[in-house]
């Protein structure tokens, strides 16, 4: 009960809750004006129970407004123990009258006030009666209704409380098991777009390292034969040599490219080192070969992850930082790698020469890696952005999921 509003009423009983309770007091009053009536009542008695009769009517415009204007509830409150008490005094039949102080009390007061209301509706009546009032015996009728109808109330709406409490829990419970559903299904789905984003990586590598092998070891393999052919059908030894050393050239190119696009695979950094150690490795090289000022700093707890998220933060952060160091002539470079619980953060920074993202690509190959790194980060489901302006530098961040890598 300590939880109850003003007016602890159902929302559709809102609008008869006043009227109803307004009605009860007043047969409450009838009758006992009736019964007292058999005394041959006094003309005082009844004009006091007139004005409690014209009080409780009150009730009807002041229901809906109790919570808006509770010192108007409280000045109708003493008013109707007013006519209660004196009533008391002059008959005590008027006792049971007096009771309906215990259910207007409940409504008409939140839980904390009600105590107080209740309260009052128990011991004014009694004091004026034991003060001003007569010895006349109460009626064995009056005592009940006195005693057991504000018994009676009070286990209904105690009742009516721990339902609505039970119906609350209920819809609790239920809005949980629909959000632990929802989670469920959400984690579902997230595994599921890694998966896709897994495969679509794989099947873009794929055809990357078929665009690789036909343009150069395919093209590389069939000038080989071209030359040796030529060699063959030569005149002279020094034509014959000549093929001889493009065949030469051919091959040197060929293992050259083979190797450079096994390496694009798994960096080799990363082959013997996690990707902390990996990354601050290639912050030194950059800075002993370019003699820009690199750091690389690593925040959280390092955990090892999936090798296609450790290989494209490893790219993006190489790409990055070559953009840095060739085009925008940067003096500081900072690498920042983040493990924040659910996901892993990178963020590059230069105080470079910047540029305008919105502008048209430039003809540097900035535009192309940008790019490249944009395609990276999405095949693992992550986010890229591109911080930049003509002379304040450029902010590389990327956001990835931080999947642990399958022990």
């Amino acid at each position: 009960m300590m939880g109850v509003v003003p007016g602890a009423v159902h929302p559709r009983g809102e609008r008869l809750a006043g009227p109803l309770f307004a009605a009860i007091g007043i047969v409450a009053l009838a009758v006992c004006t009736i019964w007292a009536a058999g005394d041959h009542v006094s003309s005082v008695t009844l004009v006091v129970a007139g004005l409690s009769a014209a009080w409780l009517l009150l009730l009807v415009p002041l229901f809906p407004r109790r919570a808006q204007h509770p010192w108007l509830a409280v000045g109708f409150f003493a008013g109707l123990l007013t006519g209660a008490a004196a009533l008391t005094t002059l008959d005590t039949t008027y006792t049971a009258f007096a009771s309906i102080g215990y259910p207007i009390a409940f409504v008409l007061f939140a839980a904390r006030w009600s105590i107080f209301a209740v309260t009052a509706t128990a011991v004014v009546p009694l004091l004026a009666k034991g003060i001003w009032g007569t010895d006349t015996p109460t009626p064995a009728w009056v005592f009940v209704a006195s005693v057991v109808g504000p018994m009676l109330y009070a286990a209904w709406f105690v009742g009516a409380e721990n339902d609505k409490r039970r119906r609350a829990n209920a819809a609790l419970a239920e809005a949980n098991a629909r959000l632990e559903t929802a989670l469920e299904e959400n984690a579902g789905l997230h595994a599921q777009l890694l998966t896709q984003a897994r495969e679509a990586g794989v099947h873009d590598e794929r055809q990357r390292m078929a665009r690789e092998i036909h343009d150069t070891l395919a093209q590389g393999l069939t000038g080989i034969v071209t030359q040796l052919q030529a060699a063959d059908r030569a005149s002279s030894a020094e034509s014959r040599q000549r093929h001889l050393t493009q065949v030469h050239t051919l091959a040197k190119d060929s293992l050259t490219e083979a190797r450079r696009a096994v390496q694009a695979l798994r960096p080799e950094p990363l082959t013997d080192s996690r990707l902390p150690e990996a990354l601050a490795e290639l912050a030194r090289r950059v800075r002993d070969t370019s003699g820009v000022a690199v750091t690389a700093e690593t925040s959280g707890e390092p955990v090892p992850l999936l090798p296609e998220l450790e290989v494209t933060l490893y790219r993006v952060a190489q790409e990055a930082l070559a953009n840095a160091e060739k085009h925008a002539r940067a003096s500081r470079i900072a690498v920042s790698l983040t493990y924040a619980g659910d996901v892993v953060l990178l963020d590059v920074r230069d105080d470079g020469a910047g540029f305008d993202p919105a502008s048209p690509a430039r003809g540097d190959g900035t535009g192309f890696g940008l790019q490249a790194m944009r395609q990276r980060v999405r095949r693992v489901a992550g986010t890229f952005a591109l911080e930049s302006a003509p002379g304040e530098g450029t902010a590389v961040n990327v956001q990835l999921p931080a999947i642990p890598a399958d022990r």
